[in-house]
């Protein structure tokens, strides 16, 4: 019986496009950017920025470290922040409607710029913070300093909400993420890319 299902956030409830980093970096004259940063792989320093594990200042002074030519923390900001772009009412409404029949919960890799950004934006838009409403607990890479696929970041959210993996469903777009989770038996489903959260095909076999 299915009882949990823990959400991952960006391509799933929050619309990003990768793709935007890279064409914005390109535009500040930095082209090339898939080189250090796309959904299948990144570079060590985006994994530790991710964790948690560098500042929103160590992580711009690797940007330019890396950059062929100068930046300035607001450039970097506006390129790292150009991947969001929004959460669709509709899905809002189905998060409020599953709540009625399961505990819900998010997990995501994220980071401070990216977090920062879009929890004033959502909030502007609904006028209330989503991950406080929503679900029963929200959990972010960077707060966690752990981040998917890793088993035992799974784990910690497993072990931390009391939840027991085979009545548990985890919902992600990122293949190594599935994987991830399935080492510590969770259930999952991969979803497919142009495929809405809202069709609910990922619920019908626990119906």
């Amino acid at each position: 019986m299915l009882k949990n299902i823990i959400f991952d956030l960006g391509g799933v409830i929050y619309d990003i496009r990768y793709e935007n980093i890279a064409d914005t970096f390109a535009s500040f004259g930095f082209p090339h950017f898939t080189e250090h940063y796309t959904q299948a792989a990144q570079s060590d320093a985006i994994d530790l920025f991710e964790e948690g594990k560098i500042t929103v200042p160590e992580f711009r002074s690797y940007i330019r470290s890396i950059a062929p030519t100068p930046l300035t923390d607001q450039q970097i900001d506006d390129a790292w922040n150009a991947i969001l772009i929004d959460v669709p009412h509709a899905r809002v409404d189905m998060l409020k409607e599953l709540k009625k029949r399961f505990n819900i919960y998010l997990f995501s890799n994220t980071n401070q710029l990216n977090c920062d950004k879009f929890k004033v934006k959502l909030r502007e838009k609904f006028g209330y913070d989503i991950f406080d409403e929503l679900f029963i607990s929200a959990y972010f890479s960077h707060e966690m300093h752990m981040r998917k696929p890793l088993p035992e970041a799974f784990q910690f959210v497993l072990d931390n909400e009391k939840l027991n993996p085979s009545e548990t469903l985890f919902i992600d777009d990122t293949h190594r993420h599935i994987e991830g989770a399935k080492t510590v038996g969770l259930n999952t489903y991969l979803l497919p890319k142009g495929e809405d959260i809202t069709e609910m095909k990922w619920l019908a076999e626990w119906e």
